[in-house]
């Protein structure tokens, strides 16, 4: 493998870094204990369905923007009119999502070497409180926000270019997505899948530059890179 000369990092954050259907369900389950982890995933689909579709619509531009977090209580009010329960709370929930085991070591280890920058789809206020809940440490925490838009728009990882001051062949994307990536890829950034059991996994036909098991894996092939 050719040497990566990259001198930051760029993370996606719901389900890269945290496990978003996890916190997800445990906010369903609270809505209604009496519900089977049939219903559960039922109801947790209903959410992901409407957030996914949401945002698409924005950046093909037949949805005004609006944060993540209005997308949120629109998909919590769905999943709360299902079941007769209470929106707000549940809408709580797409804050309060656990890390995966090796995150929090994980970021540690790549922050010793790389400046690192989160760059989620999750509004200012929502990534404030991702961050905070699940322990992560950044040198500087990016919203999509920021662009009026959502990724996979070449305007999101523009900000990690500006914000970085480097050019965009300089700083490696990282995700769990493979639509992410690709996203990534499209701006000229380098690009490192990380396998996550509620990931996009990546086609015959993609050409990352860097695949991962988590991110002790990653660390391990970047110092070897």
């Amino acid at each position: 493998m050719a040497a990566l000369e990259i001198d930051a990092l760029v993370f996606d954050v719901l389900g890269t870094l945290v496990d978003e259907p996890a916190g997800l369900r445990a906010g369903i389950r609270a809505l209604d204990p009496s519900l089977d982890e049939t219903r559960v995933e039922e109801l947790l689909a209903l959410w992901q369905q409407h957030v996914e579709r949401e945002q698409r619509r924005v950046v093909d531009g037949a949805r005004a923007y609006v944060t993540s977090e209005v997308i949120d209580r629109e998909a919590a009010q769905l999943v709360a009119d299902a079941v007769d329960g209470d929106a707000t709370a549940l809408a709580l929930s797409a804050r309060r999502l656990p890390p995966w085991p090796d995150t929090v070591a994980g970021l540690a280890r790549l922050a010793e070497r790389f400046p690192l920058i989160g760059l989620s789809n999750a509004s200012r206020t929502a990534l404030l409180g991702l961050n905070a809940h699940a322990g992560l440490r950044w040198h500087q925490a990016l919203s999509a926000e920021d662009a009026g838009t959502y990724k996979p728009d070449p305007a999101v990882y523009r900000l990690a270019v500006t914000v970085s001051g480097l050019p965009p062949e300089r700083l490696l994307m990282v995700a769990s997505h493979a639509w992410d990536l690709r996203g990534a890829q499209r701006l000229g950034l380098r690009t490192a899948y990380v396998a996550r059991p509620v990931g996009d996994p990546p086609a015959p036909e993609d050409r990352f530059d860097l695949y991962a098991d988590d991110l002790t894996d990653l660390a391990d092939r970047l110092d070897k890179s």
